[in-house]
């Protein structure tokens, strides 16, 4: 994973692609060198065993549902949704719009199924 922490109002986060915060499309001086528009290229989650790009919600449940993950109701937070196995302790959290799904939750999906998913760039 790689981005820049930023503080802001007494908080601390990862922001993934600090240039899409930037205004008027600005990005910092140093985005030019190789290394940096490496780590700005969009991802993509892909499910090995069918060669799918995951790109909605409704085919990513399809595919955990039928690895074993159920949709958990029990959690507090209605921006969310979840998905836990009764066999593990494992929970998958994602964004309830799918546009603010990135690589910090498909590498959580990755880790939690190993060898069914992998992330790649576009």
């Amino acid at each position: 994973m790689s981005g820049v922490w930023v503080f802001k109002n007494g908080v601390m986060r990862l922001v993934e692609n600090p240039y899409n915060q930037s205004g008027a499309g600005e990005s910092p001086e140093s985005s030019s060198s190789g290394g940096q528009q490496q780590r700005m290229k969009k991802k993509f989650l892909v499910h090995l065993p069918t060669g799918e790009i995951v790109s909605s919600y409704r085919s990513l449940d399809r595919i955990l549902v039928g690895l074993g993950w159920e949709r958990y109701h029990g959690g507090e937070n209605p921006d969310l949704i979840q998905f836990h196995k009764k066999t593990s302790i494992d929970l998958i959290s994602l964004p309830r719009d799918f546009a603010k799904f990135n690589s910090i939750h498909m590498y959580d999906i990755v880790v939690k199924n190993p060898n069914i998913f992998h992330v790649r760039d576009v």
